[in-house]
């Protein structure tokens, strides 16, 4: 589990130095951006909009969701820009875990005045977890 808070660290770290750039009030997709660019200038892998398929016994869908960006194979992190989150996001988040067999998440939503009030930190307790 310490590598995975040395990359939520990380992670949290580059949000934060991006929020404090920016300010809230743009797009969701010009906070992926920038956050995708500042999360490689710290030599982490970053997969933008990540496809996630869903299996539910014959069924196959090979892109049923898209993870914002996807770090170091291993964190899933959603981006928001608007004035609330609601429970539905952070089910969302917990979704992406599960199907990606995946233990963490991160769910950022931009727009808060203070970026602290926008973190929220998804732990999927799945029984292959590390």
């Amino acid at each position: 589990m310490n590598d995975l808070n040395k990359i939520t660290e990380a992670i949290i770290g580059a949000a934060i130095h991006v929020h404090q750039r920016l300010g809230p009030g743009l797009l969701e997709t010009a906070y992926r951006k920038c956050l995708a660019y500042e999360l490689r200038q710290r030599d982490l892998e970053v997969v933008e909009e990540q496809p996630i398929p869903v299996v539910y016994d014959e069924v196959h869908l090979e892109c049923g969701f898209r993870a914002d960006l996807l770090v170091n194979k291993r964190v899933v992190v959603e981006l928001k820009a608007k004035s609330a989150i609601h429970p539905v996001d952070k089910a969302q988040t917990l979704s992406h875990l599960r199907l990606m067999k995946l233990q963490v998440g991160l769910l950022i939503n931009f727009h808060e005045v203070k970026l602290v009030d926008g973190l929220h930190r998804i732990v999927n307790d799945f029984e292959d977890a590390e």
